[in-house]
């Protein structure tokens, strides 16, 4: 019974973990931040736009080559 228990709690704090990193990685958020901390939609913008610009400046150096 003993053994039971303890293959019960590892399995739940496993899974508990495992749901943690993988909502981070879902959301492209480092391992051990807050999966529940929304990102606002200010924080979206500007990260959207920073990926427009980085991709705009790499095909504008692309075709001037």
């Amino acid at each position: 019974m003993k053994q039971l228990k303890m293959l019960v709690t590892g399995l739940v704090i496993g899974l508990c973990a495992g749901l943690w990193f993988g909502v981070n990685l879902g959301k492209d958020q480092p391992l051990y931040s807050n999966p529940f901390n929304s990102e606002s939609l200010q924080q979206k913008a500007k990260r959207t736009a920073d990926d427009v610009l980085e991709e705009t400046k790499r095909v504008l150096r692309k075709s001037l080559d």
